[in-house]
């Protein structure tokens, strides 16, 4: 694994009932390669506090990284990794600091385009998924002061079938410890706001799309799909990875990310 002066700043942001500890072997093959990273949990997720039907908006979800990004010192351009879900929290963040952010990798996420909402992805997905695909997972409507909402809870069978089939065993028991439950916050204004995600900001961001190419949740042609509906972006490619390609892959991973660091330095 290459390693480069100066060292980049890497943030890494989950996706849907995941946490900050999904990332933790990427990490520290960042660190031992001289740079730094930072992993978040996002609100109501992993480790952090708050209980989901506490989380007001995705705003409030996206709180921890907007927050991060915020904090950044001026002259330090950061690389933004958006998995699955966490595709739509570095949208957000490339939209209000697009001056703080070198590039956005979107692994096997949803990447919105500017001048369409944010849902658009993810009412994609939904449109494209058999009946059945979620097996044993549980949704719910949680009440919440903003009126109803729906959540999510991964089963285990999909978990091991979809999600994590080409991860170590150890992973999948790992994930079954920590899980949350999730929220896509579709009923959220902010992801039906087409004016959200502008050209001159949002756009102006360097993206890469890193496809998962043996992800049986959202399949190579999928991700692809994906990549057509945002223009723009370059793409990636990891072969043998699953949904969950920092788990599966993760020196591949951490190539690529280094990779794009050095390209957008």
């Amino acid at each position: 694994m290459e390693s480069s002066g100066g060292g980049k700043h890497f943030i890494l942001v989950h996706g849907l009932a995941h946490g900050a500890w999904c990332w933790y072997k990427v990490v520290a093959r960042l660190r031992a390669a001289g740079h730094r990273a930072t992993t978040l949990d996002m609100a109501a997720s992993g480790v952090h506090p708050a209980r989901l039907h506490e989380v007001a908006s995705f705003e409030e979800y996206s709180r921890p990284l907007l927050d991060a990004v915020a904090a950044a010192p001026g002259g330090e351009r950061l690389v933004l990794v958006g998995h699955s879900l966490g595709g739509l929290n570095i949208a957000l963040a490339m939209e209000r600091f697009p001056s703080k952010v070198a590039a956005a990798v979107f692994l096997a996420a949803s990447m919105p385009r500017a001048g369409s909402h944010m849902g658009i992805t993810i009412e994609e997905f939904m449109r494209t998924v058999k009946p059945g695909f979620f097996m044993d997972s549980k949704t719910m409507v949680l009440n919440t002061e903003q009126g109803p909402r729906t959540a999510f809870l991964f089963g285990p069978n999909l978990l091991a079938a979809k999600l994590y089939d080409q991860s170590p065993a150890e992973d999948l028991e790992l994930a079954k410890l920590l899980l949350r439950p999730g929220s896509q916050f579709m009923e959220d204004p902010m992801m039906k706001d087409e004016t959200l995600l502008t050209d001159g900001n949002y756009g102006s961001v360097n993206r890469v799309f890193v496809i998962a190419k043996a992800d049986s949740s959202s399949t190579e042609e999928m991700q692809r799909r994906i990549v057509d509906l945002s223009p723009g972006a370059e793409v990636e490619e990891i072969a043998g990875a699953d949904h969950m390609a920092m788990l599966s892959k993760p020196t591949e991973l951490c190539d690529v990310l280094i990779k794009i660091a050095n390209k957008y330095n």
